[in-house]
């Protein structure tokens, strides 16, 4: 558990961005063959500039939730605001920059929105997961104290480390990477077989992950709080309720033929 992956003097290659890069990697080889799959009008080099896009664009938005919950702190130290490898990423910031992002894109290659979003829904929640496997390598996104037998003492030099000196913690980041890859191997190896209507695959990975963070967030040491209530467990509620309610109204799991 060490943030740094390579040390060549001045310059550092850290796990935290190493995973980023993977994420892109994996994520244009898994949406240039769903998109092909799909028969959606869009070249290798529209989809490679789609997934660095969003996720700069999901990066940016994660930052400034994560800064808007923070603000005070980050109004005393404005030059905190970038250094994204000190964490402070928000997922559900993520997804609205992303969302945008999507929406513009798409509408300028007139691809229906609906459509690539289920194709790149299973690249997403692998992206995430990725992407938790970098928190745990920098001591972010922890747990709370625990006493059961995989609580994991984080080094001294770590966030986690830092604020639970010597204490094991609930591996909190873990829990959502195993969540995560779970969803992705039930979205692309079994969900996507079948023809549903647009915007089923989407919808059903907005309910399955939210269901996962909110449990993992009663864990988390550092959530973002509304008032006495963890943000992330408001949020993922009321996703968990307006998306089903989509699902059944209407009826996305069938067939459009």
């Amino acid at each position: 558990m060490h943030p740094v992956l390579f040390d060549f003097g001045p310059i550092q290659i850290r796990f935290y961005g190493l995973m980023y890069v993977v994420a892109i990697v994996v994520g244009v080889y898994l949406l240039r063959k769903e998109v092909r799959r799909k028969g959606l009008e869009l070249t290798d080099d529209d989809v490679m500039g789609f997934i660095i896009w969003a996720v700069v664009c999901g990066v940016l938005g994660a930052r400034l939730y994560y800064v808007a919950f923070n603000l005070d702190y980050y109004l005393a130290f404005p030059r905190e605001i970038p250094a994204i490898w000190h964490g402070g990423l928000a997922i559900h910031g993520g997804l609205i920059g992303g969302f945008l992002f999507a929406l513009i894109f798409l509408k300028k290659k007139k691809i229906p929105f609906w459509s690539m979003a289920d194709a790149v829904a299973p690249t997403i929640i692998l992206g995430q997961a990725f992407g938790r496997f970098g928190n745990f390598m920098n001591g972010d996104a922890h747990g709370t104290p625990t006493d059961m037998p995989w609580g994991i003492v984080f080094p001294p030099g770590s966030i986690a480390g830092g604020e639970f000196q010597g204490i094991p913690i609930h591996p909190t980041m873990l829990y959502e990477m195993f969540i995560n890859l779970g969803i992705f191997s039930l979205l692309w190896f079994v969900i996507r077989k079948r023809e549903y209507k647009a915007g089923f695959l989407f919808a059903l990975y907005i309910v399955m992950y939210s269901a996962g963070r909110f449990f993992v967030e009663q864990f988390r040491a550092d959530s973002l709080m509304l008032g006495d209530l963890r943000a992330a467990q408001i949020v993922s509620a009321m996703l968990i309720v307006s998306v089903l309610g989509i699902i059944m109204r209407k009826r996305l799991w069938l067939s459009e033929r």
